[in-house]
């Protein structure tokens, strides 16, 4: 039966039902006037159910149980289910509304459900999901309800596996699924910070995702402690909504939760972690004899449980060595976390992480106590090599002579390698400066350097790996990238077959080499050498601080060359922490430029300045005002300058830059040429495009013979160049340029850049009169924007400005003006007050409407045009308002219209005497206006006639 028919027979049934026979037969007459073919219906449904009242128990009708694949809820498509628990499901479903396309998990009620207690608690998850700011829970993207009445939340789509079986399909050591275990803590701590408890951690809620950062997902049961408490008889709905097998004792028993309910979950998930099974080993798997076991029964030692577990679930060990490597404090953390009473639990999970870390770092964890014999035995161990030189000493001394001799020659070995190195030093330089009428080259030395080495250093492989690691460091400072990768390669050749290499030594390599892909484009590359280290990396935090920030500083990078703004804010906070803890003033403002740099990503230059000038201050506080790593802290202060119309304290900070980095490296050093390319780039907003063209063409030849054509660099470089042209007339030109760099920027991958090409790219047609190509190039910047900072930004607004004059030029002035009303909205929203992007949206949109004639339109256009206070692009702002004012009076006062015309065209050639986009335009404006007006005079002429 058809739904809409049923719905409209139902509740009439229902109705007649209750009625005694002569009654219902009245009210069945009554309808058959005025719809006979609903009494008959009717009449036969009541007389199958005087025959078999039971039919009425079978549904009229199949309906969904929920939703279905491909149904709409709010802006969201479903897509398929991903998973569902006791009171909801989830799907992942993406944005379907046309605004940006993204990927969710969406979460919903479990059909079915509609206690309205239930409804307050989805509600409550959202508020407690709004609380949280932490790469390692997923995020709240979006809340709302359903045309049902049911509430949604749209979470972050992590693309992951459960903790464990991610652990064991990679066979993770131990120390590695601990470092996992310390980032689930790190999150729970953060919640339990924000006065929540989860109650419901559980493997299938701890996810990893293929790079090996972990997500905490679910807090759909979570209790907030700063809350009234909801008792137990209040929530139950008939299904449990925790998960037995992870809950504590008190929950079982309905107690009242704390932050160490949650310690216990996480000590069942450690338990398995380590172990792959569960605590309590049962004869028969019923939820009473799980529960029996929660409150009553004492579970397994890890170790234990481990020497009694298959070899396939404790790999990559056996489970005599995993029994062997358990026993002792991990035995004691897990149990400890897994005590019945909670007072006997860890106090917070700060501390169960804490005794981790401990243990990792052999220091006394404090489930083992205060035993005087075990914090000996503690110390004893952590300092092994200290206390074994000592006792060898002793022993030399007192009673072997023979040791005392190998010792000694053990000695003489590393100053042999010393005096080695100090020896090829010596002689490197001294053959290079034996001609005194050879100038010395810098990169024959490191030839000649890398030859003398392999020769003089064959049979010291470590010291060699590091020659090569020291010269590849030099070539990239020369900017021969691919010479530094090769050397690179040589010396992971040799790292491979020494296993006794320092951590230092390895961790410097893998930065190296990060760097090389970085410089050369390959950000994937660059996260493929170096994420498998960061494990290594945490563990040396305290021994190798500084190796480690570098380390993290340079992932960083390239996670943020990915689009992984999180992931790299993450690595620059670390990174920064053990640098201001080792008191690297360089370092530092290394890495607040790193942070700034994501501050800008994400549309917010004016947060991103502030947080430059106070470490540009500080670094000049500590070390002067020639630190070298002023010269990249005032170059990126000069672009963000520039994206906030600051064009005089962008040419002085662009100038500066340039001056000290030709001053600290010379003219023909990479951080120079950069230096200058975005002085040129400043030229061109001034207009002064022959100093710019000059400046671009020169460092474009000196990138192109160290890069490959496809490094974002180039692609920089390409879009500078067709910009000049672009500004110049030379649309052609313009356009070939533009669309090598967006070629290139689509290898690399960065949404941002593709963008900004695209929307360069849609400029010039939109310029040249190909309207239809740049609709479709506009449109693709919009999207990516929109995707990668959200619909409120400035230069999501700056593409709605561009789509709004392209479909007017095509004449689709309606969809022209709300394209146009909504730049005028979000650049309102995006940028600061009377920012000369907002003023270019609010002219387009005036001139659109004066256009038709709107008179208080031309007045806008007119107030507009006598706002010429601030930098040059403010003064574009009003010459364009000026020339779209005296466009609007061209058909009623062609005079007046021209010689206002002319009057701007003269402030510009004053302004800009090499012309430019703005002056072309409003000269066209003006030959338009000409045109009307002679058509009017031969119209006037012919009507005289």
């Amino acid at each position: 039966m058809d739904s809409q028919r049923w719905q409209r027979l139902s509740p009439l049934l229902d109705a007649l039902l209750e009625l005694e026979p002569d009654a219902r037969a009245e009210h069945l007459a009554t309808l058959r006037a005025q719809d006979a073919g609903l009494a008959d219906e009717l009449e036969h449904l009541l007389k199958l159910d005087a025959e078999a009242p039971e039919f009425l128990d079978t549904p009229a009708l199949s309906l969904p149980n929920g939703p279905i694949p491909g149904a709409r809820i709010g802006p969201y498509r479903m897509e398929r289910l991903l998973g569902e628990g006791g009171m909801g499901q989830v799907w992942l479903a993406e944005r379907a509304d046309g605004l940006y396309e993204r990927k969710v998990a969406l979460k919903l009620l479990r059909p079915g459900l509609a206690d309205p207690r239930l409804h307050q608690r989805f509600i409550r998850e959202r508020e407690i999901l709004a609380r949280f700011e932490h790469p390692n829970i997923a995020r709240l993207l979006d809340a709302g309800t359903g045309p049902d009445g049911q509430p949604y939340l749209a979470l972050e789509y992590v693309e992951g596996e459960p903790l464990v079986s991610y652990c064991q399909s990679r066979q993770l050591d131990i120390p590695a699924r601990l470092a996992l275990f310390r980032d689930v803590c790190e999150a729970v701590s953060h919640a339990h910070a924000n006065l929540i408890v989860h109650r419901d951690l559980k493997p299938s809620n701890i996810l990893v995702t293929p790079a090996g950062h972990v997500r905490l997902l679910d807090f759909g049961i979570a209790k907030l402690l700063d809350a009234e408490p909801v008792p137990v008889e209040q929530t139950r709905t008939g299904v449990r909504t925790f998960t037995l097998h992870y809950a504590a004792p008190e929950q079982i028993r309905g107690e009242p939760v704390t932050t160490m309910t949650d310690v216990y979950s996480l000590g069942v998930v450690l338990y398995e972690l380590l172990t792959g099974c569960k605590p309590y080993q049962l004869k028969r798997e019923t939820d009473a004899e799980w529960e029996e076991a929660i409150i009553e029964g004492e579970p397994q030692r890890p170790s234990l449980a481990a020497s009694r577990a298959s070899a396939e679930r404790v790999r990559p060990y056996s489970p005599s060595r995993l029994s062997k490597l358990l026993s002792g404090d991990l035995d004691n953390i897990v149990l400890k976390a897994l005590s019945k009473a909670p007072a006997q639990r860890y106090p917070s999970v700060e501390a169960l992480a804490q005794d981790i870390g401990c243990h990792l770092r052999g220091r006394p964890v404090q489930a083992r106590g205060e035993s005087v014999g075990y914090r000996l035995r503690k110390y004893l161990y952590r300092h092994r090599w200290g206390l074994a030189t000592a006792s060898t000493i002793l022993v030399v001394l007192v009673a072997a002579l023979g040791l005392v001799t190998w010792q000694a020659q053990r000695a003489l070995r590393e100053a042999g390698r010393a005096q080695a190195m100090q020896h090829f030093v010596t002689e490197l330089f001294e053959d290079a400066g034996s001609s005194a009428n050879t100038p010395i080259d810098v990169r024959s030395l490191l030839d000649m350097g890398i030859l003398r080495g392999e020769r003089s250093l064959a049979r010291q492989p470590q010291a060699r790996a590091e020659l090569y690691g020291v010269v590849a460091r030099l070539r990239l400072g020369l900017g021969d990238y691919r010479e530094a990768g090769d050397l690179l390669e040589r010396q992971a050749k040799l790292l491979a077959v020494l296993p006794d290499a320092p951590a230092s030594l390895r961790l410097e390599a893998a930065t190296l080499r990060g760097n090389v892909h970085q410089e050369l484009g390959e950000p994937v590359l660059c996260t493929n050498e170096m994420q498998p280290l960061e494990t290594a990396a945490r563990r040396e935090e305290l021994q190798l601080a500084l190796v480690v920030a570098t380390f993290y500083s340079q992932l960083g990078r390239c996670r943020r060359d990915l689009g992984e703004a999180d992931a790299a804010k993450r690595l620059y906070a670390r990174a920064l922490e053990l640098r201001r803890k080792e008191n690297d003033v360089g370092g530092v403002a290394e890495t607040q430029l790193d942070l700034a740099t994501l501050q800008s990503d994400a549309g917010q230059p004016e947060a991103a300045i502030r947080t430059l000038t106070a470490a540009l201050d500080q670094l000049r506080q500590r070390a002067g005002d020639h630190h070298p790593m002023a010269i990249d802290m005032r170059r990126s202060l000069c672009v963000l300058e520039r994206a906030t119309d600051a064009f005089d304290a962008a040419l002085r900070d662009c100038r500066a830059s340039l001056a000290l980095a030709q001053e600290l490296h010379g003219r023909n050093h990479r951080t120079t040429i950069d230096a200058n390319r975005q002085l040129a780039a400043l030229y061109v907003d001034l207009g002064r495009f022959n100093e710019a063209e000059t400046i671009f063409l020169d460092t474009t030849a000196w990138m192109r013979a160290r890069l490959d054509p496809n490094h974002p660099d180039m692609a920089r470089a390409y879009n500078n160049l067709a910009i000049v042209a672009w500004e110049r007339g030379d649309g052609e030109r313009a356009l070939r340029f533009e669309r090598q760099a967006v070629a290139a920027w689509r290898k690399s991958g960065n949404p941002g850049q593709i963008a900004n090409g695209q929307y360069n790219l849609a400029m010039i047609l939109h310029s040249d009169g190909r309207e239809r190509e740049a609709l479709d190039a506009v449109l693709e910047a919009i999207q990516l924007r929109a995707r990668q900072f959200g619909v409120d930004n400035g230069l999501v607004g700056d593409g709605e400005r561009l789509r709004g004059e392209i479909l007017a030029a095509l004449g689709q002035r309606e969809a022209a003006r709300a394209a146009l009303e909504q730049a005028v909205r979000v650049t309102q929203r995006g940028y600061r007050k009377g920012h000369s992007h907002t003023r270019r949206a609010e002219i387009a949109l005036a001139r659109l409407r004066a256009q038709d004639g709107d008179g208080a339109a031309i007045a806008q256009l007119t107030a507009q045009s006598q706002r010429s206070e601030g930098d040059i692009e403010q003064h574009k702002a009003a010459w364009l308002a000026g020339a779209y004012a005296a466009e609007a009076q061209c058909r009623s006062d062609g005079d007046v219209a021209r010689a206002q015309l002319d009057t701007v065209l003269s402030q510009m050639q004053l302004a800009l005497p090499e012309g430019g986009a703005v002056p072309r335009e409003i000269r066209r404006i003006r030959e338009a206006c000409v045109g009307v007006t002679q058509a009017l005079a031969a119209k006037a002429g012919q009507s005289k006639r």
